[in-house]
């Protein structure tokens, strides 16, 4: 079935990405005005005939979460009602992702009720990349194509050339991607047992693996506030760890995580850019090393208006 042509729109939470995937696929992004009112509403407002076109929006719900969300509901409401083929959301970062189920009385399911809204507003098809729980594409009625970074992190971490190498999980959820990143670099695996206190700060208890001596990168989805990346690395140190490195997909990097991170033997914060880096000391921190994962978005959203096998990827 003919989608039409392939167009190409972007929110403002990352326009520096969008351009880079525009540059990758030979397209030029979409013309549109996206405006706030005085009181901080969104004003969208498409200025080309978009209909029975292929429209594919970038706009990963990073902070500000909210403003970002409502305006990614704003814009596919607008390419709705000018009668787009197909609306493709293209969410590099979900947010509200961790909010995942109840564990504990009388909270919501954050995920669940932002995929309510994507389907609400008009999405026939969402875009991500690296879930924080994988089944969170279950909470959707409609397609969901899940990316993972490993291919362009595992790229980059082969070529530093490090012997003796482990890859560690900061906390036992994600023991199974760490292993997944061990296996492909031929690497040792190490997991760090970790038990949060009530008020939702991380204790490290021990680690479990022999990494005295060793290259440690520890791997995980998200830094946030960098507590448990940090006191992990520290775990690490203190094990007789050699060398230090920290990797993760979605650098959120908010609140103490840029003093944390400078003040933490790591010698290196490896993230992807599918949330832009936010503020001087990020864009100006010797120690981030963020890589580009445009051209696998790109490839991605070739694959899905040309019909094609997303999976193959990955392969």
């Amino acid at each position: 079935m003919s989608r039409g042509q392939l167009k190409l729109f972007s929110g403002s939470a990352h326009p520096a990405l969008t351009a880079e995937i525009a540059e990758f696929l030979g397209v030029p992004i979409g013309h549109a005005r996206l405006q706030r009112f005085p009181d901080t509403e969104c004003s969208f407002q498409i200025d080309e005939n978009i209909r029975g076109t292929d429209v594919f929006i970038i706009q990963p719900t990073c902070a500000d979460v909210d403003r970002n969300l409502i305006e990614l509901c704003v814009m596919i409401d607008a390419f709705r009602r000018s009668s787009a083929s197909r609306i493709t959301a293209v969410v590099p970062y979900y947010g509200y992702a961790r909010q995942d189920r109840k564990d504990k009385p009388r909270v919501p399911i954050s995920a669940k009720l932002v995929a309510n809204l994507l389907s609400a507003a008009g999405t026939n098809r969402v875009l991500t990349m690296d879930l924080h729980k994988a089944q969170i594409q279950g909470f959707f009625d409609i397609p969901v194509d899940h990316l993972f970074a490993a291919p362009v992190i595992i790229d980059y971490c082969s070529r530093l050339n490090i012997p003796d190498l482990t890859i560690v999980s900061p906390d036992a959820g994600g023991a199974e991607r760490a292993r997944a990143y061990a296996k492909r670099l031929g690497a040792d695996l190490a997991i760090v047992d970790k038990r949060r206190s009530d008020d939702g700060t991380a204790e490290v208890m021990n680690v479990i693996g022999d990494v005295s001596g060793r290259t440690c990168i520890l791997q995980d989805d998200i830094i946030d506030t960098a507590g448990t990346i940090v006191k992990a690395a520290n775990a690490l140190k203190a094990n007789g760890a050699g060398r230090v490195f920290a990797c993760a997909v979605h650098g959120v990097l908010s609140g103490p995580a840029m003093e944390r991170l400078e003040a933490a033997p790591i010698e290196q914060v490896i993230i992807t850019n599918t949330i832009p880096l936010l503020g001087e000391r990020a864009k100006c921190c010797p120690k981030i090393r963020q890589l580009s994962v445009a051209r696998l978005l790109g490839q991605a959203i070739r694959s899905i208006h040309e019909e094609t096998s997303v999976s193959s990827l990955f392969v």
